[in-house]
C-alpha cells in the first residue's frame, strides 16, 4: 500500500504501487476531467478511467455498483436514490454552461436568443431562421429563408436535463408537452450521442442549431449564441456569467440543486453543477478499504487542488462555500461503518 505526502498542492507517490480508479458518465465534463485526471496520475501515479458515455448511462452503472462513480450534470432524484442498494452521495466538481450553437451560412456576429425562442424551436414551432420571432430579437441581421435543422442528444444526457430544466421554467408548453428528464420524447431534432455528436451535427449541417457545453462549441469553433436571463440581459456564456448562476443560491447539505434560470441580473442561464455521484460506505463487492481511501484522496483532490484546471478549460471553479460542503461529504465516506 503506497503513502501519500501533501506538499503544498501538490500529491506525491512514494511508492512504487499504483491504484486505477474507474468512472462513467457525463459528457459535460469529459474534457475537464481529462485534463484533471492527467494531472492527477502525474502527482500520485493513480490511474482514473472516465468512459464519457452520458449522465443516464453513468447513473446506470453506478446503481449496479460496476464503477467506482458515476459523473453526472442533474443530480439523481429522490426515487433513483431510493432504489439504490446503498447510499449515495453527490459532489459538485465545477459549474459549466450550456450553449446554443448554430451554423447558419451569410449571418455574422452573434445571434440572440430567448427561452421562448429556444423552446419554440426545439418545439417544432419555429421552423425557419427568418422567423420573425427570432428577427424580432435581432435587428439589423438579414437573416436566410433557410429550415431549421434542430440537434439533441440520442443517449440520456445530464445536458439535456439542464437544457429542458430551464426550457422548463421558462415555456409552459415545454413544461407541459415534453417536461424535464435526461431522455426525451423529442417533438423534432435528429440526434447525436455526447456532447461531441451534437456539436458534429451543427458543425456539419448548414441551418442547423444544437445545445452543447460551452468548451465543445469552443474546440469545435462554432458559433453560439446569447442568451436572454431573468433580467431581461443578452449574456454570452463564460467563466464569469456561469458562476453568477451559482450565486445567491440556497446550496442544500446534499447539493442538489438547480443553477438554470438565475434571478442574478449578470447570470448566463443555462448553467449547472456537474456532479460526481458515488456510495457512502465503500464495503461493498470485492472493494477493499485502500480502494475506498483511493476514491477519498482522489475527490478531495479535485475539489481542492484539482480546481485550478476548470476555468482554463471554460468551467466555472466551485464558489468556496460550495467546496466547503463537498469537502464535507467526503469526510462522511466510510468503510463498513468505519471512518477512513
Amino acid at each position: 500500500m503506497k503513502k501519500i505526502l501533501t506538499l503544498g498542492a501538490a500529491l506525491v507517490m512514494t511508492a512504487a504501487s499504483a491504484a486505477t480508479l474507474t468512472g462513467a458518465g457525463a459528457s459535460f465534463p469529459y474534457p475537464l476531467y481529462s485534463k484533471m485526471f492527467a494531472e492527477y496520475k502525474k502527482a500520485t501515479g493513480d490511474d482514473v478511467n472516465y468512459q464519457s458515455v452520458g449522465s443516464g448511462a453513468g447513473q446506470k452503472q453506478i446503481l449496479e455498483r460496476t464503477v467506482d462513480f458515476a459523473g453526472s450534470d442533474n443530480p439523481m432524484n429522490d426515487d433513483s436514490l431510493k432504489s439504490a442498494p446503498g447510499k449515495l452521495l453527490h459532489i459538485p466538481t465545477a459549474i459549466g454552461a450550456v450553449v446554443p450553437a448554430y451554423n447558419v451560412p451569410g449571418v455574422d456576429g452573434r445571434l440572440n436568443f430567448t427561452g421562448k425562442v429556444l423552446a419554440d424551436i426545439y418545439l417544432g414551432k419555429i421552423r425557419l431562421w427568418n422567423d420573425a420571432q427570432i428577427a424580432k430579437i435581432n435587428p439589423g441581421v438579414k437573416l436566410p429563408t433557410l429550415p431549421i435543422t434542430v440537434a439533441r442528444r440520442s443517449d440520456g444526457s445530464g445536458t439535456t436535463y439542464v437544457f429542458a430544466d430551464y426550457l422548463a421554467k421558462v415555456s409552459s408548453e415545454w413544461k407541459s408537452k415534453v417536461g424535464v428528464a435526461n431522455s426525451l420524447q423529442w417533438p423534432v431534432g435528429i440526434g447525436g450521442k455526447g456532447n461531441d455528436g451534437v456539436a458534429g451535427i451543427v458543425k456539419s449541417t448548414p441551418g442547423s442549431i444544437g445545445y452543447v457545453e460551452l468548451v465543445y462549441a469552443k474546440q469545435n469553433k462554432l458559433t453560439f449564441g446569447a442568451v436572454q436571463n431573468r433580467a431581461g440581459k443578452y449574456i454570452v456564456a463564460d467563466n464569469g456569467p456561469a458562476a453568477l448562476a451559482a450565486q445567491g443560491v440556497v446550496i442544500p447539505a446534499d447539493t442538489r440543486v438547480s443553477l438554470t434560470n438565475s434571478a442574478n441580473a449578470d447570470a448566463y442561464p443555462i448553467a449547472s453543477f456537474t456532479y460526481v455521484i458515488f456510495y457512502q460506505d465503500q464495503k461493498y463487492g470485492n472493494r477493499t478499504e485502500a480502494q475506498a481511501k483511493e476514491l477519498r484522496d482522489l475527490l478531495s483532490w479535485m475539489v481542492s487542488s484539482g480546481q485550478q484546471y476548470n476555468e482554463p478549460l471554460d468551467y466555472a471553479k466551485l464558489p468556496a462555500n460550495v467546496a466547503a460542503k463537498a469537502k464535507n461529504i467526503i469526510k462522511s465516506i466510510n468503510y463498513g461503518g468505519k471512518k477512513l
